[in-house]
């Protein structure tokens, strides 16, 4: 074969990379969004896409994927070729399935797209639950052992490391934790009387608690929010949740590892387009979300702090499987 014949191929080679790079996406990306419909990360990344799949020119399909406190949604990305056609719509839990002993990948095995907002935890009660506040509750689990249902979805998940505040602040409370695939299940339940009590996010709950259809109990924070400036923080009850406080999950958009830079470029831009359109941000204000929209090395940075602060605290109230430092993740 002539050295022309192989220039030109190579050349044609290189042309197709380049014009198949540009025309990225060339069909249907799929968006595995890890917990159930109508929860927090549901509404986040529902609310997000349509504005980031006009900056993109193609199409994002989002299916819920729930399941083992969303490994099953993350395995199942990581498994997928890393070509921008998967993607993972994804809140914190991922980052604690090592010390919790959920799984052995977490969001060092992806490259994060953009991490869109933060939300606050809140405690909400049934409104028939005989108690109003943080006060009432702990004194109706004093008298009560064993019987107030407190709202789970897993080990990881927001109740799971708001209720572990609560134990190592309070000590060990004698309450009794239902499981659900989300906190959009778990405030169903909790309208319906299957639940007492569910620690949620502030953005999940805060319609139902405007509707008058569940109780807010308390704000896990050590300030009162603006959005139910009403609702008293923890730390007016409990000062020694201060150490551990302001806490929060997380939401974003993450790829595998290995996908190329000139997509992943174009899907964060994309995302942080979409962050920005001001009926995103007007939803994610009205719904008490503080907003983000990092990525790179800033992406990065947040991720391993909020994974160091967060393991340790499970892991000093007595949680965690494993010890974060069998897996390099130092104490803060």
């Amino acid at each position: 074969m002539s050295r022309k014949l192989i220039g030109a191929l190579v050349a044609f080679g290189l042309s197709t990379s380049v014009a198949m790079a540009q025309e990225y996406p060339t069909k249907e990306i799929q968006g595995i969004i890890q917990w159930g419909a109508g929860g927090s990360t549901d509404t986040v990344m529902r609310s997000v896409t349509p504005h980031a799949e006009a900056a993109l020119g193609g199409t994002v399909v989002m299916q819920n994927m729930t399941g083992a406190v969303g490994a099953i949604a993350l395995n199942h990305v990581a498994g997928a070729k890393a070509d921008g056609y998967t993607l993972l719509m994804g809140a914190e839990n991922p980052l604690l399935y090592k010390v919790m002993g959920l799984g052995d990948k977490d969001y060092s095995e992806f490259t994060p797209i953009n991490i869109l907002a933060r939300g606050t935890p809140i405690l909400v009660a049934n409104n028939d639950a005989p108690f109003d506040d943080y006060a009432g509750m702990m004194d109706y689990i004093a008298k009560n052992p064993g019987e107030l249902r407190i709202g789970s979805t897993g080990p990881g998940g927001v109740p799971s490391v708001v209720t572990a505040m609560m134990n190592t602040v309070e000590g060990n409370l004698d309450v009794i934790a239902v499981p659900y695939d989300g906190d959009g299940p778990a405030l169903t339940a909790l309208q319906g009387g299957a639940i007492d009590v569910m620690p949620a996010v502030l953005g999940a709950a805060i319609e139902s608690i405007r509707a008058g259809a569940m109780k807010p109990i308390a704000i896990f924070d050590v300030e009162q929010n603006p959005k139910l400036p009403e609702v008293p923080a923890v730390t007016s009850f409990n000062d020694g949740y201060s150490k551990y406080l302001p806490w929060g999950p997380f939401f974003g958009v993450f790829v595998p590892k290995g996908t190329a830079d000139d997509v992943v470029a174009k899907l964060s831009a994309a995302y942080s387009e979409g962050a920005a359109h001001p009926d995103f941000v007007k939803l994610m204000d009205d719904r008490g979300f503080t907003m983000m929209g990092i990525s790179g090395d800033d992406a990065t940075a947040f991720l391993s702090k909020w994974q160091q602060g967060t393991a340790w605290l499970l892991q000093d109230a007595g949680l965690a499987k494993t010890s974060p430092e069998e897996f390099g993740i130092a104490r803060p």
